[in-house]
């Protein structure tokens, strides 16, 4: 696989492997296109619903997964079972990179919930990447084990929330739930990403949004710019038909063509991303971007790019493969 090695340094210093046989059916390692601009350590990507019912408008993974509703994926915890056996309980698993671990259909499903009671007693290291609040009814759960939380939150703005995450919980829900985590003892992060030109961009704004995450326990900010892909910009302008001719400009003409994704100009992208990261600066926190392919302090100054870092030692690591 372009762009990942093959031996990392364990916990004690020796070597172990993140190959993957070719039986894995779910938990697989993370940056499948080998992306030169992804700066996230190993780690497996685990995604227990296919689909997603949040539905923003913004979302990349659709180009792949399509606009659709969370499903639970078919035959799961016999192919998770599986997984288990052959993977280096070492290496995180991130749930999820693309498909939200927590949608309204959690509430019944449980999926989630039974993976978690799966994964935490064997002592993997787990990091849940969300927009969703049920993982508050998973609490109990979840601060018992080596699982920290990341938050995706991109305004506080609940007009424009409701328009570009429809699926999503309120903006207030969310930093509530986040608190409820703190409260817990789990470690939290927060993603402010995407960075929308026009829409999410008012520098006051994003530095409220900032000093609420803060005040709530959040350690960690990652941020980005939103990054065309032909269906996301096409949700996008039928949203927002005012602000085409802009976007066109800024992604089309000035921008630039990275790794089939378009993005703003450079000037532009620093500009907005430097409003985020000098309030979390400012606050005392960990910062960094995400796939930006922006190097130094003034970018990224944290443990990691994704918020493993923040996961916790509770549960001794059992190596399974």
């Amino acid at each position: 696989m372009r762009g990942l090695r093959r031996t990392y340094p364990t916990e004690d210093g020796e070597e172990t492997s993140l190959n993957r046989p070719p039986t894995l059916y779910l938990i697989k390692p993370f940056n499948p296109w080998g992306s030169r601009l992804c700066t996230c350590p190993p780690k497996y990507s685990l995604h227990p619903y296919t689909g997603c019912s949040h539905k923003c408008l913004y979302c990349y993974a659709t180009s792949y997964i399509g606009l659709k509703s969370s499903k639970p994926k078919k035959d799961y915890f016999r192919k998770l079972l599986h997984d288990i056996k052959h993977i280096n309980s070492l290496i995180p698993i991130n749930m999820s990179t693309s498909s939200d671990p927590y949608p309204p259909e959690e509430l019944t499903s449980n999926i989630t919930r039974k993976t978690l009671e799966l994964l935490i007693p064997l002592g993997f290291k787990i990091l849940i990447t969300t927009k969703g609040t049920v993982f508050i009814r998973d609490l109990d759960l979840i601060a018992k084990g080596n699982v920290a939380l990341m938050m995706t939150i991109t305004t506080l703005d609940e007009k424009l929330a409701s328009k570009i995450e429809p699926g999503a919980p309120k903006p207030k829900y969310r930093i509530k739930a986040l608190e409820e985590a703190h409260k817990n003892d789990v470690p939290i992060g927060a993603r402010v990403d995407p960075i929308i030109p026009y829409l999410n961009d008012d520098p006051l704004e994003i530095k409220r949004l900032i000093s609420e995450l803060v005040s709530v326990g959040v350690k960690f900010i990652v941020t980005s710019t939103y990054k065309v892909k032909s269906d996301n910009f096409k949700r996008m302008v039928n949203a927002f038909p005012e602000l085409e001719s802009k976007w066109r400009r800024l992604y089309y003409l000035e921008g630039e063509r990275i790794e089939g994704y378009r993005y703003l100009p450079t000037p532009m992208r620093k500009r907005l991303l430097k409003i985020v990261l000098e309030q979390a600066r400012a606050m005392g926190v960990e910062y960094a971007t995400c796939r930006e392919g922006l190097k130094g302090n003034e970018w990224f100054k944290a443990r990691s790019c994704d918020g493993t870092h923040l996961i916790p030692r509770r549960i001794p690591i059992k190596i399974i493969g």
